[in-house]
């Protein structure tokens, strides 16, 4: 399952708070920022049979290309692939449950995401799946 839970800014003469108050924090163990070198670099495919993740871009936007892995050894190579936008304008966080794989693109240059996680990074080698970034081929 992918969704979006939605976030909204509150501003006065002070400034602006954002937030995401309908995001529920309690499982997450870690978290990590993405900064790709420029906006051609894709970062994937990477998949995780048991963890979840959850992502906030701080700054700009990332195409998140998305795929739900049928098999983990052999995964069928025309699996649709969907792809969602996760923009700064939007106080979005995009949740990504445990079972799928991403690919990850700045939309633009200086662009960061933060990416929460469910599990320890002690627990990460050992749910980790790559794949060529050629792999999947029918996004739809």
């Amino acid at each position: 399952m992918v969704k979006n839970i939605q976030g909204g800014v509150a501003q006065d003469e002070r400034g602006q708070i954002r937030f995401v108050n309908d995001f529920d924090m309690t499982d997450i163990k870690r978290f990590y920022i993405i900064k790709n070198i420029d906006t051609s670099f894709i970062r994937g495919w990477r998949g995780h049979r048991i963890e979840q993740r959850w992502l906030y871009a701080i700054s700009g936007a990332f195409s998140i290309d998305i795929v739900k892995i049928d098999d983990w050894t052999s995964p069928f190579r025309g699996l649709n692939v969907e792809n969602r936008i996760v923009d700064s304008a939007d106080l979005q966080v995009l949740h990504i449950a445990a079972g799928y794989a991403t690919a990850i693109r700045a939309l633009e240059e200086g662009s960061e995401l933060l990416v929460y996680s469910d599990y320890p990074v002690s627990h990460a080698p050992l749910d980790n799946y790559t794949f060529p970034l050629d792999y999947f081929v029918n996004r739809v």
